[in-house]
């Protein structure tokens, strides 16, 4: 590892450690020319496949890009980026497990789909009015009715709120 001071080729580890979640090593190190010393970060390299969008072209999988989808479509909802954070890194395992090479786009989207419906309806068909070209009202009342219909399996996953409203609605009926 050359110096970032002086660009000498040698540098020596002084001390390693691996970070709380087990992915990645800081490391310590000194250079011999010059005395100074800096940290490095080894993470693991894996390839993701390539993204294949719908005109046919083929881009490299972008994790801010993926990022930017859940903010977006959770843009000024009440989500902890903890959550955010648990579904970008379980779509990106589920692109790793995959082992495929290249991945339509269609499928990268029904997998951010898979996790927003998770976490909060609203931004659920949020992405999906956009991912799915909502042409009017009544695409957009279609999702609502089937995001309605699976609502028993995925109660206690969502915010306080939506139970209330749920309750409210049982109480109706």
């Amino acid at each position: 590892m050359h110096c970032p001071f002086c660009q000498h080729d040698d540098t020596r580890v002084i001390d390693s450690r691996v970070s709380e979640d087990g992915t990645t090593i800081r490391r310590r190190r000194e250079c011999e020319h010059c005395g100074e010393r800096f940290n490095t970060f080894e993470t693991a390299e894996i390839k993701l496949p390539v993204v294949v969008k719908s005109d046919g072209r083929r881009e490299v999988f972008d994790e801010r890009k993926l990022r930017t989808s859940f903010d977006r479509a959770l843009q000024k909802r009440p989500v902890a980026s903890e959550q955010v954070d648990a579904a970008v890194r379980a779509v990106v395992d589920e692109l790793r497990r995959s082992g495929e090479r290249e991945i339509a786009s269609l499928r990268v989207g029904e997998l951010v789909m898979r996790e927003l419906k998770k976490i909060d309806q609203v931004a659920y068909v949020r992405f999906a009015s956009v991912y799915r070209s909502f042409e009017d009202v009544q695409a957009f009342r279609e999702e609502i009715e089937r995001l309605e219909r699976d609502l028993p399996s995925i109660e206690g996953m969502q915010l306080p709120l939506l139970g209330e409203v749920v309750a409210a609605r049982k109480g109706r009926a």
